[in-house]
């Protein structure tokens, strides 16, 4: 149960900081429509941490310091989003392709040429292979998005597994062959 003291503690601390916090939040390259909901994170970090600070102690400064962590954090999550579609477009290349694509061992060998065949689309391809794969949006939320119809996402969608599927293979060809002449 929360004493009126800590209710009274907790408005004072947002009233007296939360200009300079957002502020500051937005300086970290923060977008603009999301710097409340960090600034507002930070104070339910430093409520949750209240016992740890030291009234000595610059509050400002830990507020920030909170806010750096925060955003780092924000960083890495990202950092680990960016690995997962590659899972992901595996996982769906497997699912999708035709019958003679092989196992998801084959795949999971392949990465850096999957990552590679990717970076090789043109950008509009990226973009519907990153709304899908990255960011889970489905074929009606990219049309939308993208100023196409459902049906034209998914068919792009299928060509782009295809192009990815037949990129792969050339890479791994490209391989192969390389490694022959090393070990003749």
């Amino acid at each position: 149960m929360q004493r009126a003291s800590d209710t009274d503690d907790l408005a004072e601390l947002v009233t007296n900081q939360h200009q300079q916090l957002r502020s500051f939040v937005r300086t970290l390259g923060v977008d603009a429509d999301w710097v409340d909901d960090v600034a507002q994170e930070v104070f339910l970090v430093a409520w949750r941490e209240r016992k740890s600070f030291d009234a000595d102690r610059d509050i400002g400064k830990w507020l920030r310091g909170i806010a750096r962590n925060l955003v780092r954090n924000e960083l890495r999550k990202q950092s680990r989003q960016k690995r997962l579609l590659h899972e992901g477009l595996s996982e769906l290349l497997l699912k999708h392709s035709d019958a003679e694509v092989a196992s998801e061992e084959h795949f999971r060998a392949h990465g850096p040429e999957l990552r590679d065949c990717v970076e090789r689309l043109a950008p509009k391809s990226r973009r519907l292979v990153a709304g899908r794969y990255e960011d889970g949006w489905n074929a009606s939320d990219l049309a939308d998005h993208l100023g196409m119809t459902s049906a034209a996402v998914r068919q792009a969608l299928m060509r782009i597994r295809q192009q990815l599927k037949h990129c792969i293979e050339l890479r791994i060809a490209e391989a192969s062959q390389i490694d022959g002449r090393f070990t003749t």
